[in-house]
């Protein structure tokens, strides 16, 4: 009965999501709540045989039960309030968290493991207070065109004095309004942004969720602070963007950001004129020969700092080399499960050699990848705190 009553809730999800939002959300939302079924079937409480069991049952039943209907609600996009999110997004995510990091305890119960089956849910509970708190830093990076070599992470000094005379960027990158962002909570980072006073704030990209994509006014809403620094907001589009084209543009237009799509603005500020190059999100062969045509025409404008933003930092593979004297990037929140929390690199993308956090550099360009304000997909940060940094940005002379 209860793989019955599951195989009935993922066929009302893809039924909805075909209906709603066509085959390729119904594709994503039949893999994601499939592959979740087929681990909730295996890691599902035993028989209860006493009050403590009978407890711990009823509330695996109804945190399943959230999973189903947060995926069915998300068919048809619409911002949901914050009774909704404590009842259902943040149980579900919880849920939908745990028991896909619970796969080795699913693979092993048939032979009779069982032992630390609640390992994963304990993880994911942290991983949910964590979504919740991001991390305050000051970042001072050193520009100077040094040749450094094949792609590599480079250390960054943290304990480096604040820097006065440099160049202030704060950068906000994969918002994800939604679930785990909420408009008053973006709000906050971006009024937090401005009191910093910097010289330029860089947003580089996947401002929405599917929850968000149905009306302007919530990114508008959460952005609207940013008009206090007119002239000074450039911004790119991340992938997720062009899912709601018409919500970017309006909330981007509404609070006066400069946005760049394969195109460049010079402006000037404290520290000089500097030249900002922005591109389009692209994927595949065609990527490195689109990069190419835009350095083509916008070269580099001699005497000016160079600052790209590329929302996808894997790009910088497909950048022609010397094109970026600092670029910026987001879209992999951070690697997301890592051991970051602790002061260290290592993540999860971080063992498939995937650019996920930090500073990189290749020949003489330097890639800044921001960990990202907000996070979307898998449905919690462990161990991966959100960014919320200041960038001292010192350009130094070539001699």
């Amino acid at each position: 009965m209860f793989f019955a009553l599951c195989a009935l809730g993922w066929f009302a999800v893809v039924l909805r999501a075909r209906i709603s939002r066509g085959k390729l959300f119904a594709i994503f939302g039949g893999v994601m709540v499939g592959v979740y079924t087929l681990l909730a079937v295996g890691l599902r409480p035993p028989t209860p045989s006493s009050p403590f069991q009978t407890a711990l049952a009823g509330l695996f039943y109804y945190l399943h039960s959230a999973v189903y209907l947060h995926f069915f609600m998300l068919a048809k996009p619409r911002f949901r309030g914050n009774l909704y999110r404590v009842l259902v997004s943040f149980p579900a995510s919880f849920m939908l968290a745990g028991t896909l990091l619970g796969l080795p305890w699913a693979l092993l119960r048939p032979f009779g493991v069982t032992t630390g089956a609640w390992v994963p849910y304990v993880l994911a509970f942290f991983g949910i207070l964590s979504s919740f708190a991001p991390r305050r830093e000051t970042v001072p990076i050193a520009v100077n065109r040094k040749d450094r070599g094949p792609l590599a992470r480079v250390a960054i000094d943290r304990k480096a004095p604040d820097d006065r005379e440099a160049f202030r960027i704060v950068q906000l990158t994969d918002t994800h309004l939604g679930p785990f962002m909420s408009v008053a909570a973006l709000r906050g980072f971006v009024e937090r942004a401005v009191a910093l006073e910097p010289d330029v704030v860089l947003l580089t990209g996947d401002f929405l969720t599917m929850e968000s994509q149905g009306d302007a006014r919530h990114l508008r809403e959460a952005l609207e602070p940013l008009r206090a620094l007119s002239g000074k907001v450039v911004a790119c589009w991340g992938n997720h963007d062009y899912e709601s084209p018409a919500v970017v543009d309006e909330a981007l237009a509404h609070c006066g950001a400069i946005v760049l799509k394969d195109d460049e603005v010079v402006l000037e500020t404290r520290v000089g004129s500097v030249q900002f190059v922005g591109f389009e999100f692209r994927r595949g062969r065609a990527r490195a020969e689109a990069m190419a045509a835009v350095c083509t025409k916008f070269p580099r404008r001699p005497g000016m700092p160079r600052l790209v933003l590329l929302h996808d930092p894997s790009a910088i593979r497909d950048l022609p080399e010397g094109e970026g004297d600092l670029i910026f990037s987001g879209h992999m929140h951070g690697g997301q499960l890592g051991f970051v929390f602790a002061g260290g690199n290592g993540t999860f993308l971080s063992l498939l050699n995937v650019i996920d956090h930090g500073l990189w550099s290749r020949g003489r360009d330097l890639l800044y990848a921001h960990r990202g304000t907000g996070h979307y997909g898998f449905p919690i940060r462990l161990g991966v705190p959100a960014e919320e940094s200041l960038l001292l940005v010192r350009f130094v002379d070539e001699a």
